[in-house]
């Protein structure tokens, strides 16, 4: 193979390219006070509309791979559905917005506190209902 035989090299995406599996799934969400939120177990995924949903080729072509992007993190039922099968139904997903993303590094960060998130209602509603009511329990020890 000569030097002008080489295959074109793909087009470069905009943005930054994540692998689901090795950045996202299974990752811890912390908050911007570094307060563990939930993990993340599935994906909401978007196609781009680049024609008949595939990426555009160097060559002005359409290339097989379809181009998804992340519209939100999703979290909630997945042990059960992973030990017994099937799917939970999409009212049970807790969904993070992609757009409070901040930060994708070894936990995935979100800007903002999580108190407004669905997410955390479990361990509110435990704090709340449980916790307070054990003496000394509505506040920090000293």
């Amino acid at each position: 193979m000569t030097r002008d035989e080489r295959l074109p090299r793909p087009p470069t995406p905009a943005g930054r390219v994540l692998d689901a599996r090795l950045h996202l799934l299974s990752r811890q969400v912390l908050d911007a006070d570094d307060m563990p939120l939930t993990t993340v177990d599935d994906l909401e995924l978007r196609s781009t509309d680049d024609g008949p949903d595939r990426a555009p080729a160097a060559d002005g072509g359409i290339t097989g791979a379809r181009v998804y992007t992340v519209t939100a993190l999703l979290s909630g039922a997945a042990l059960a559905t992973r030990v017994l099968g099937g799917r939970a139904p999409a009212s049970r997903w807790l969904r993070i917005d992609w757009g409070r993303v901040s930060d994708v590094g070894t936990v995935v960060r979100i800007a903002g506190t999580g108190d407004d998130l669905d997410a955390t209602w479990t361990e509110r509603w435990v704090r709340d209902r449980i916790i307070r009511r054990i003496p000394g329990g509505d506040h920090d020890p000293q």
